[in-house]
């Protein structure tokens, strides 16, 4: 993940209070299976089920760090936020969060 230009949102925390962080701050969240990759290239990994914020373009991401622990990062990529959204999985839940971010 290193390699994209990304926006940290929170660091320092438990992958539960980063899943949390997700919910609360996306209009949509889907759930994911760790080692869905994503961008092509980078594989998710985190306990299950690994939240992924959307909010328009952007995607919130949990993104663990071996040494630094688990951060939220926020990356804006249509193409990937349309693929997450159109994917048809067994955690592929899409729930409004906040009726009012709608």
């Amino acid at each position: 993940m290193d390699e994209f230009e990304y926006e940290t949102l929170l660091k320092g925390v438990s992958f539960k209070e980063a899943r949390r962080f997700i919910e609360q701050n996306s209009k949509e969240v889907y759930y994911v299976e760790p080692g869905y990759k994503i961008f092509g290239k980078c594989y998710l990994i985190g306990s299950p089920p690994i939240p992924l914020g959307v909010n328009g373009d952007d995607l919130l991401i949990p993104l663990v760090k071996p040494r630094f622990g688990t951060l939220v990062i926020k990356i804006s990529s249509e193409d990937e936020t349309r693929r997450l959204m159109k994917r048809d999985g067994y955690h592929a839940e899409n729930r409004i969060i906040d009726p009012n971010m709608a």
